[in-house]
């Protein structure tokens, strides 16, 4: 292991052709990542990208012509919402170059059997779904049933920031740790690793020690090297700060419009990170520290007042309706966990279940990402808060949520999604509509639909959402129950949606059917006792704006 600089380290250690794997863990980006984009911006590398979930700097590799291969779970934004990026959306419509879609659980899958020298590792994901048509994916009949496999992702160096590491190259993280180390101790040539802070010895904190230093090329002390991530650092001996949420906007923004720009300045023209800091200035490095502070949230808290007289949106309606919905099934299924999706499946997730417990459950939340029994708190709609993760009762990764809260025999989870496109059989596409767009990919939606108990749905209803069938099934619906909208509630019968309930409103109750009915992309059939629900309350709508204050997520 050496002490390099992080510009020495990239140009020993990074060879073209390369297979370059990102660290996404909650850091969700790494400096040593933009320094590979500085020193071979032009230069046509031919690199193969592996990126858990490639987000607003994921497009530099794209952009700058990088890549031969990406291989991922998802690509498009992060923030402000998710959804389709017009850079990756381009580079897939035009064929730029190859793109590999996984699920979360499947991409660590597939990094563990690597590390474990392993032809393959076991998965209960993928089935039912488009992405089964992986090479590198398969299903075969065993003496112990059906068996699904993926094979070992092969990478070549890892690329990683964490918040401390010692003089001997041994890497210390907390979690939630998402995909974990798996391609650390799998990559053929080793890991590239930038820290907040180098120290004399871990012992002290071994139990956070996740990569010992043979695995371990280099070792770059970089400050704030995640940002515009953030990191936790908990008990380690280093500093934590808050995700830079203004900055992810400036990058989706520019993105758009004068990205050349934006990259000469921020990318070609700084050679450092110490650059890089100072750039952003002392004052914005220390509100990034105290972004880091679990009680941080009251600063948004107190600035963004709830709004209680703005008029109540179609997503406000569905996230309210979804969030009765789940607290109803809570109950019903004595679930121990709801995993919470993105966007307002999110939000209707914390709401419904502030609602089951209200009703005397003790049901948990769970993220993908490693938490589970985490508290959201007030100002902050995103689902990956770093604020959260001191108070959750455990964190881990997506091994542990995904693989185990989710399918396993002592936990009953109900997820909570929405998606692009939802057929009359439930199956959810929100990779790709051939010939017309690239949407985004699966995340965790593979994993949640087809191991969770049952999955229920929040989205505005239209044609273009509520499809006869899916032009690519990201998500199988053998599970998914019910789908709440902003016009009624659709649950599953004989194997097909059917509108169940509408909303008590204006019109009779047959205009109101005939509304929910032409909403839909296929003769949806509507139960003979279709019910009347009450619209949602202005206390219902008030405790979802008050964690998306901005409203970003519900307007």
């Amino acid at each position: 292991m050496e002490h390099l600089s992080l510009a020495d380290a990239v140009e020993k250690h990074v060879r073209p052709g390369d297979s370059l794997q990102i660290f996404y863990g909650h850091s969700r980006w790494s400096a040593v990542a933009r320094e590979v984009c500085r020193q071979f911006w032009g230069t046509d590398p031919q690199f193969e990208l592996q990126f858990l979930s490639c987000g607003n700097l994921g497009t530099l590799f794209l952009h700058g012509k990088l890549l031969r291969k990406l291989t991922t779970a998802y690509a498009g934004d992060g923030f402000p919402t998710g959804g389709p990026n017009p850079i990756y959306a381009r580079a897939v419509g035009d064929a730029e170059i190859d793109i590999e879609h996984w699920s979360i659980l499947t991409y660590q899958q597939r990094n563990e059997a690597a590390a474990r020298g392993l032809p393959a590792s076991v998965t209960a994901s993928l089935r039912g779904t488009d992405m089964a048509g992986n090479d590198a994916y398969t299903s075969v009949d065993t003496p112990f049933g059906e068996v699904g496999l993926v094979a070992p992702m092969g990478t070549d160096v890892f690329l990683l920031h964490a918040p401390v590491a010692d003089v001997h190259g041994n890497v210390a993280l907390t979690g939630p740790l998402m995909e974990g180390l798996w391609a650390g101790w799998g990559a053929r040539r080793g890991a590239i690793v930038t820290v907040d802070k180098v120290v004399d010895d871990l012992s002290p904190w071994n139990a956070s020690v996740k990569l010992p230093a043979h695995r371990v090329l280099a070792v770059v002390e970089a400050p704030f090297g995640a940002h515009p991530g953030g990191v936790y650092a908990g008990d380690l001996p280093s500093q934590g700060y808050g995700e830079d949420i203004p900055f992810w906007n400036e990058i989706a923004r520019h993105s758009r419009a004068d990205y050349d720009a934006w990259i000469k300045e921020w990318v070609l023209e700084v050679p450092d990170q110490q650059t890089w800091n100072d750039k952003l200035g002392a004052d914005h490095l220390q509100w990034l520290l105290r972004r880091g502070e679990a009680d941080s949230w009251r600063e948004d808290d107190s600035a963004q007042p709830i709004d209680e007289d703005a008029p109540i949106t179609k997503q406000e309606i569905a996230a309210a309706i979804c969030a009765r919905e789940l607290s109803d099934r809570v109950i019903a299924l004595g679930a121990h966990a709801i995993l919470a999706g993105a966007g307002i499946s999110n939000l209707a997730s914390w709401a419904g279940a502030g609602l089951a417990r209200q009703e005397g459950t003790e049901v948990r939340l769970t993220a993908e990402m490693g938490m589970w029994g985490y508290q959201p708190t007030p100002a902050d709609p995103f689902i990956f808060n770093h604020r959260v993760f001191p108070g959750a009762e455990m964190l881990s990764d997506c091994s542990t949520i995904l693989g185990t809260v989710v399918g396993g025999p002592g936990t009953v989870t109900i997820g909570c999604m929405s998606g692009a496109e939802v057929d009359r059989r439930g199956n959810i596409n929100s990779t790709i509509i051939p010939g017309t767009s690239f949407l985004a990919g699966s995340g965790g939606g593979a994993d949640v639909a087809g191991g969770c108990d049952e999955t229920v749905l929040a989205l505005v209803a239209s044609p273009r959402r509520l499809v006869e069938r899916c032009a690519f099934v990201t998500s199988p619906g053998d599970k998914v129950a019910t789908v709440c909208t902003d016009l009624g509630i659709l649950r599953k019968r004989d194997g097909e949606l059917q509108l169940a309930a509408v909303i008590a409103g204006e019109g009779s109750l047959d205009e109101r059917v005939r509304a929910a009915v032409g909403a839909c992309g296929w003769p949806l059939e509507v139960d003979r006792n279709v019910a009347e629900i009450t619209a949602p309350t202005m206390k219902e709508i008030l405790t979802l704006r008050g964690w998306d204050r901005e409203r970003i997520l519900l307007s």
